[in-house]
């Protein structure tokens, strides 16, 4: 029975940051943004928009009548939860009017925690084939002002749905896993910003790509040649390109320009959005399906999931026959273009502006945000939301 992707889709605020406008702000080179890390915008999420919100507005974009009834079980990824306690799951069951007999958790890793979702969806519906399960990665991913991960700041959400017969990707049973607890990224409850040791992270992501992607290598037989392409966790574009590097010489010259160009492809997105954690990996994937001129069915995916502290997974799928059909190209790229540049003050501003920590109740103005879901505030120590 194949398992695996059979809709995803993508949400993040209407407003961004031009990455050349922030390096002159900083007062460095507009290279050392654009090229240096890979990176052209950034979103900015303003108040009125969480990971609950920005989950929702992505998963709305797949639901219909049908699916409704068959989905069982929401998994909500992110590291940017808004209770220590519920979960943004079940926040998701009441906004989505999904119905009330599912089960709703949140799954926490760092950027990882969204493939351990998928993983879990997969065993689940080996067992109950006839059900689906919704999955969100949702995020918003801050390191503070002028600090040197501000960059690589963003947000947004991906959600997919997970069923028999995917119509996108299906999955292959074969992966391989490394864990290793080291301190290259991590946030203290006590935090609202994110530490990391930049350089060191980057050697480790490298080096845990290498690690699984050989032992993949060795369980299944595979080689490099039969990948059509390599998604990365791109919580920067650089930094999947030097994994990307690092395995190249293994092809013939014909997948080095083809996995190449594929993952030029993979990067769209990220590049004008920022950072997911959680989604970063499958936003690449979405950019990918999208973007890349190639693709058919038959094709082989390997996906290379990484989270900080650290947790990573390679694993590999098949595209679909049809799988074009399942996605949203021209609209995706309609709100990407038509989202609205805030300057370098407003975007501070923005960044700088918290909600209460101390549960005083607050009404946020929501007039200015498009998305259908919004946070209308804080009342009683309980978050207010609406629909558009």
């Amino acid at each position: 029975m194949k398992i695996g992707i059979d809709q995803i889709s993508f949400a993040t605020s209407n407003l961004y940051i031009d990455m050349a406008e922030l390096a002159n702000a900083r007062k460095e080179a507009p290279g050392k943004y654009l090229i240096g890390i890979g990176q052209k915008k950034m979103a900015v999420l303003p108040p009125t928009q969480d990971s609950v919100t920005l989950a929702a507005n992505a998963a709305d974009q797949l639901l219909t009548p049908t699916n409704r009834e068959q989905i069982d079980t929401i998994l909500f990824a992110s590291e940017s939860g808004v209770d220590q306690s519920k979960s943004g799951a079940v926040y998701l069951q009441s906004l989505l009017n999904l119905p009330t007999h599912v089960r709703a958790v949140e799954i926490k890793q760092a950027c990882y925690s969204a493939t351990a979702a998928l993983q879990l969806a997969r065993g689940y519906i080996a067992l109950h084939p006839d059900k689906k399960v919704l999955i969100t990665a949702s995020d918003i991913a801050r390191y503070g002002l002028h600090t040197a991960g501000e960059p690589t700041q963003g947000g947004g959400a991906i959600a997919m749905i997970i069923s028999r017969s995917p119509r996108i990707l299906a999955i292959d049973d074969d992966s391989a896993v490394y864990t290793e607890n080291i301190m290259d990224f991590w946030r203290p409850n006590y935090a609202t910003e994110a530490l990391v040791n930049g350089h060191y992270s980057g050697h480790m992501y490298v080096d845990f790509f290498n690690d699984v992607f050989s032992t993949y290598r060795k369980q299944t037989g595979l080689t490099l040649d039969q990948f059509a392409a390599l998604a990365f966790h791109l919580p920067y574009t650089k930094m999947g390109f030097k994994a990307l590097k690092s395995v190249l010489p293994q092809g013939k010259p014909e997948t080095q320009q083809r996995l190449a160009a594929n993952f030029a492809a993979s990067h769209q997105y990220n590049q004008v959005v920022g950072n997911l954690y959680t989604g970063s990996l499958y936003l690449s994937l979405l950019s990918l399906l999208e973007n890349a001129t190639d693709l058919k069915a038959g094709d082989r995916i390997g996906l290379f999931s990484y989270g900080s502290g650290a947790v990573s997974e390679f694993y590999s799928g098949v595209l679909q026959a049809g799988f074009q059909t399942m996605l949203h190209t021209k609209q995706q790229h309609t709100k990407l273009t038509q989202r609205q540049k805030v300057s370098i003050l407003a975007y501070e501003k923005l960044f700088q502006y918290q909600l209460p920590r101390d549960g005083s109740t607050i009404d946020l103005d929501t007039t200015q945000d498009p998305a259908k879901f919004v946070l209308a505030g804080i009342k009683a120590h309980q978050r207010q939301y609406q629909q558009h």
